[in-house]
């Protein structure tokens, strides 16, 4: 069982896996426990659960376990976390036990006895991994064909962005200006959140898709003005 690295990094926990089963282990599964990062959570290991969801697209028959205890770092957070790694389709869970949690020489907050083990492990709800209903199924086939469609859109605008981007490049190229333009991007952030907030999204979100652009604008108008 390989535990993800301390670094959001898939290529590392893969290349982990990798190197084990060239060696000729070939009985592998994976543990998720959360991610160090410098962003403030309430969690003691940030989950970034795109990454375990990803190494399961690309690894499907692979055993995924959630490990909720050092994820949340707190007894209250290991039900939520248990039930949202079994909303995501992973095949087990690691938590920690101890008949006194409050005596354990490590990690006692995390920890919790076994009858509250078996008590969380029984209030979890298992989901179908697909609808049975045919007319549910029919509706969700519909919703999922609208968010392909969407999706093609994002992708056209991102690419006329990009052309917009690069001709501002060619400006900065000839003007002798720098890529980075701080009053600008602090303007874009601010207009932008504020604007995702009026539509329902999220201030982590909004931020999360701007910076990417904006990193994208960056590297490419980098490579204009070379």
């Amino acid at each position: 069982l390989v535990k993800n690295p301390i670094n959001p990094d898939l290529e590392l926990w893969i290349g982990a896996l990798e190197r084990l089963n060239q060696a000729g282990i070939t009985k592998l599964g994976a543990i998720h426990r959360g991610f160090s990062t410098y962003e403030k959570s309430k969690f003691r290991n940030a989950p970034k659960w795109q990454i375990p969801i990803e190494l399961k697209r690309r690894h499907p028959n692979l055993p995924l376990i959630c490990d909720p205890s050092h994820i949340g770092g707190a007894r209250d957070l290991i039900y939520d976390i248990s039930q949202i790694s079994l909303n995501l389709e992973m095949d087990g869970l690691m938590i920690e036990s101890h008949i006194d949690p409050d005596i354990a020489l490590s990690d006692a907050k995390q920890q919790v006895t076994p009858e509250v083990v078996k008590s969380i492990t029984e209030k979890l709800h298992l989901r179908n991994h697909q609808l049975k209903d045919t007319g549910r199924l029919k509706e969700l086939k519909n919703l999922r064909h609208q968010i392909d469609e969407l999706d093609q859109q994002l992708i056209s605008v991102f690419s006329q962005r990009m052309d917009v981007v690069a001709d501002i490049g060619e400006l900065k190229k000839q003007g002798n200006v720098a890529v980075l333009q701080s009053e600008r991007w602090d303007e874009i952030v601010n207009d932008r959140v504020s604007s995702g907030i009026d539509n329902g999204l999220s201030i982590a979100f909004t931020k999360k898709i701007f910076e990417a652009i904006h990193q994208e604008s960056i590297n490419k108008q980098n490579k204009i003005v070379e």
